[in-house]
């Protein structure tokens, strides 16, 4: 990255050993980032700002950039967006699109919903287009889900690769430009690429599609199956009395899979089996045959009497990217009071969960069976932390005149930045003033879903490039890239820099990878004395190419249990979709910015 106008010019206070051994240090405390993060159990934004701050108190970066990189206007024009689109998801248009998508054979059915997700998320946030269609998918019985849903989240990103709003990542990829004294990327820059590689991409899709399971529509009880937790209290009638003779064993809809008993496990539950106090019974049930447990006295499920679940309104959620819940545990959180809600089963892909569920650490993408208290409307942190499956609660939707405003002054705003009469900020910032003072969008509303770890991430991943900047690091990325590919060419470092990022967004999140991957690839156009921007969209593109794995991305989670898939169903359908998604970018990337 190219060194900042501000910043310190450390060159003439330290000699070549100095600047050696600094140089080592940073780029392995980069390396303790990418593992830390591969591993998942520290959130990025506490990863990426831990580090950020090192590098500011070491004195490798002044705390003057480190702010500065806050305000970069790329992640201020991301900001905005990420806010304007919280009333475009709220609109009803996507609602009555998702109705239309699903009619005619399975095929095409398919081929309506990834045409019109890849047209949608070019514009609109891929999250909100998903999360949308996602609802609809999973109410229908004609179609199996699990035959629709990866479709429908690969779609999203091969259509947001088309233009900058497309993906979050895009806008990233443009923050470090901008960083690096270069222009910022416009909006319809990624097209000439990503058009020709989403209709490829697209049609993989389609056909591999095939190979995904299927749960046929009459046998929804399958698909829905969950893993739920009762607890014996010391007062039951069931203490003391075996499982045949408590009448456990003939559920409608409910197998009991195991007893957990004073931290132990009790597999393959025989009826003689004789129940205690304190005993954690773990069923795996149906959505709709839960309440069949209401008829035991004495059960408790996390926290709602069994016999007290008739009284209740059982709402399936499927827990969010954005939200607080992930790695942490339902006692931690205090669920109930956070949400007057009480969770009643846990579902994970495929995945059976065993033990108490109470412990379990939850995940973005995990579904959960709900009993909601009355006024579980009312609380304010249900959109940040939930998308909505089934159930009576529906979110509150803008009328026609509101979403056509919305959506009208969206349009206008794309295209006034690409004929140049306003840049995407002004226009962005103009329409949510107009979106406040309409009363379409409320502070409140903008200050529970500002995106506070994406902004910290990338503020973050700016620093750490200019640390990389300052401690010759990215010299010596440059000059190892210069001796591998020395002999192949500059196109050979660029394929180098490609695959390095696709190997990133595999193992972190998309836009964690591109802010990673961004100085490497930026410092090996320099030490090759080539144009930088085949290199800076290959980051981009590479960021978004996480196909093999649910874990990359939010909206594969958002379908990950919904559509009960193993990982291998990711594997399966990305591989080939990777391949070709991979070639025609390399292709076509030098082709449309020469080097």
């Amino acid at each position: 990255m190219a060194p900042r106008a501000d910043a310190p010019d450390t060159g003439t206070t330290k000699d070549k050993d100095a600047y050696s051994m600094t140089a080592w240090i940073t780029l392995l405390a980069i390396l303790g980032l990418l593992a830390v993060l591969a591993t998942g159990r520290v959130a990025p934004a506490l990863a990426f700002i831990s580090l950020a701050g090192a590098f500011v108190l070491t004195g490798l970066v002044e705390p003057a950039s480190m702010l500065d990189n806050f305000t970069n206007p790329a992640l201020a024009t991301l900001a905005l967006l990420l806010l304007v689109s919280l009333a475009l998801e709220r609109s009803h248009f996507l609602d009555k699109i998702a109705e239309r998508l699903l009619s005619g054979n399975e095929g095409f059915a398919r081929f309506k919903l990834i045409g019109t997700t890849a047209i949608l998320s070019a514009f609109l946030n891929n999250t909100a287009v998903v999360g949308a269609f996602l609802g609809a998918i999973s109410k229908q019985k004609r179609i199996a889900p699990s035959r629709l849903l990866i479709p429908l989240s690969y779609a999203s990103i091969l259509g947001g690769v088309t233009t900058l709003i497309g993906t979050s990542t895009n806008l990233v990829v443009s923050s470090f430009a901008v960083n690096a004294g270069l222009p910022e990327l416009t909006m319809f820059q990624f097209t000439l690429v990503g058009v020709p590689v989403a209709v490829l991409g697209l049609a993989v899709l389609w056909w591999q599609a095939r190979h995904l399971p299927e749960n046929e529509p009459e046998n929804r009880g399958e698909a829905m199956a969950y893993f739920l937790a009762a607890e014996v209290q010391p007062d039951s009638p069931l203490v003391g009395r075996s499982i045949e003779a408590n009448g456990l064993r003939k559920l409608e809809g409910l197998y009991l899979l195991e007893i957990e008993r004073l931290g132990r496990l009790i597999t393959a539950v025989g009826p003689d089996e004789v129940l205690a106090a304190g005993d954690l019974l773990i069923f795996t049930g149906e959505v709709d045959k839960v309440q069949a447990l209401q008829r035991f006295p004495g059960l408790d499920l996390f926290g709602h009497r069994a016999d007290d679940l008739l009284a209740t309104n059982l709402v399936e959620v499927v827990i969010s990217n954005e939200s607080e819940l992930a790695n942490r545990t339902l006692q931690e959180v205090d669920f109930r009071s956070m949400f007057n809600a009480g969770v009643v089963g846990i579902r994970r892909g495929s995945e059976r969960i065993q033990g108490q569920l109470g412990r379990v650490p939850l995940r973005a993408g995990d579904c959960l069976l709900l009993a909601t208290g009355a006024d579980f409307l009312q609380h304010r942190n249900i959109d940040r932390n939930f998308h909505l499956l089934s159930g009576s609660f529906q979110r509150p939707r803008l009328g026609t005149v509101q979403s056509t405003f919305a959506l009208g002054g969206f349009l206008a705003v794309i295209a006034s930045a690409t004929v140049g009469w306003l840049t995407l900020f002004e226009g962005l910032l103009v329409l949510l003033g107009a979106l406040l003072v309409t009363r379409i969008l409320t502070v409140g509303e903008l200050r529970r879903r500002f995106p506070f770890e994406l902004v910290v991430i990338i503020g973050s991943a700016l620093t750490l490039a200019e640390g990389l900047e300052q401690s010759d690091g990215a010299a010596l990325i440059a000059n190892f890239m210069q001796a591998t590919f020395s002999g192949h060419g500059v196109f050979a470092a660029f394929v180098g820099a490609y695959l390095l990022t696709v190997v990133l967004t595999e193992t972190v999140t998309n836009n964690a990878a591109a802010a990673l991957a961004f100085p490497v690839a930026y410092a090996t156009a320099q030490g090759f004395g080539v144009d930088p921007m085949p290199f800076i969209m290959a980051v981009a593109f590479g960021a978004s190419a996480c196909f093999l794995v649910p874990f990359g991305y939010q909206t594969h989670l958002m379908v990950y249990s919904t559509g009960r898939y193993r990982m291998g169903n990711y594997l399966r359908t990305g591989l080939p979709l990777t391949v070709v998604y991979s070639a025609a970018v390399i292709i076509l990337i030098p082709l449309v910015f020469p080097f």
